[in-house]
């Protein structure tokens, strides 16, 4: 989960462009309404294209499970998006699976969210 909190914390100092673009794997997908999942260069394109200056986005990881080889991995938690323009922050849910590099640090090769969720929901 500190990998990921890190993500989150990189995403709020830097933007989330930057953050994904830093913790995604190289063969890392994206699943995005609207979209078919979103591969690899690809997918480092489509984060490349995307206008993160008008929100801020932040999450909370709630779980995380480390595979018993300790190479692949997954967290889950709740996020938050913030429009800079709007008195509001959108809540929803996400699914983050990691890899282990060969350097030691954690990249995802998979993340997706829902959005639609009430800040008063509870586990």
């Amino acid at each position: 989960m500190k990998t990921d909190q890190a993500f989150s914390d990189l995403s709020l100092a830097k933007g989330m462009k930057h953050a994904f673009i830093e913790y995604i794997d190289s063969n890392g997908v994206l699943l995005r309404p609207g979209h078919l999942p979103i591969v690899g260069a690809n997918a480092i394109d489509f984060l490349i294209q995307q206008n993160d200056t008008d929100y801020t986005l932040n999450w909370q990881p709630q779980h995380a499970f480390v595979s018993q080889s300790a190479d692949l991995g997954y967290t889950y938690g709740v996020y938050a998006l913030e429009p800079k323009n709007l008195d509001t922050v959108l809540y929803g849910t996400y699914v983050s699976i990691w890899k282990k590099q060969d350097d030691g640090k954690w990249k995802f090769v998979l993340d997706t969210g829902n959005e639609g969720i009430d800040s008063t929901d509870s586990e």
